[in-house]
């Protein structure tokens, strides 16, 4: 029964994948392009306040690293949005058999929600408070292994104290209540991702102005606007992700497992 719950949860993650670059290419890609044109700008300021020539190419004509921005946005990220989701679709997939019949006499479609919202949370949303998404054009290229490994980390110190807040939460039920377990189990997951958060370093690399020698500005830092777009819009992607999972590998467990569970809350 774990490989065919695996196959499915491989099957929802591609249909989520493909939902994915769909949003992706609509809200997403056009934030990358301004981001690269922001980068493009101030990399010709910095060139005319020091008098150098040269200049950054993301493939408008001879390619960025090796591929033209069409590859890019659509091949690159076509792919990459794919293998991530499929990626996902297993990680949940390994999660709902573990969990079911474990966390209560809930149905299938139920605990895939439950699991889909989880794994949301903490896999992406806490992470993302400590160390939000940033267009690839605005990160520096010497911090690159640090922001990965720290964002890394902090991605698992949330799951494993989302799991160690369920396992509570279970053992507070009889001594406490459903509701107040409930909520001592989310206190306790909160209080310990905040400190996690306060002992992990902070990395903030969003170009300020460019000032010249008197001091005047020369090429305005990056707007405000356009990051808080790309940051929704990586929230709504991944929304649409695990929404996607959770809907589509619901119905096939359920279907599956002919599940006659209660689609209802029990702890």
């Amino acid at each position: 029964m774990e490989k065919q719950i695996i196959w499915r949860g491989l099957l929802a993650g591609a249909a989520a994948g493909v939902l994915s670059f769909i949003f992706s290419r609509i809200f997403i890609e056009p934030v990358i392009d301004q981001a690269i044109g922001y980068e493009d700008g101030i990399g010709a300021a910095h060139e005319a306040l020091s008098g150098a020539t040269g200049g950054h190419d993301h493939g408008g004509g001879g390619g960025f690293e090796g591929f033209t921005r069409a590859v890019q946005m659509n091949i690159g990220m076509g792919l990459g949005v794919l293998l991530y989701s499929i990626a996902i679709g297993a990680l949940f997939a390994v999660v709902f058999a573990v969990a079911y019949g474990r966390v209560g006499n809930i149905s299938a479609r139920l605990l895939s929600l439950y699991v889909a919202g989880g794994m949301l949370l903490s896999v992406f949303i806490v992470p993302a408070l400590k160390y939000p998404p940033s267009p690839p054009a605005l990160s520096l290229d010497e911090t690159l292994r640090q922001r990965t490994l720290l964002y890394l980390l902090m991605v698992a110190l949330s799951a494993a104290l989302l799991v160690a807040a369920v396992y509570l939460g279970r053992r507070l039920n009889a001594k406490l209540g459903v509701w107040n377990a409930m909520l001592a189990a989310a206190g306790a997951y909160i209080a310990a991702t905040a400190i996690v958060m306060l002992v992990l370093p902070t990395i903030d690399e969003t170009p300020g102005p460019l000032l010249d020698d008197a001091g005047n500005i020369v090429y305005e830092g990056f707007p405000a606007d356009l990051l808080y777009d790309f940051r929704l819009f990586s929230f709504g992607n991944q929304l649409v992700i695990y929404l996607t999972i959770g809907l589509v590998f619901g119905a096939m467990a359920a279907k599956m497992l002919g599940d006659k569970r209660r689609d209802t809350v029990s702890v």
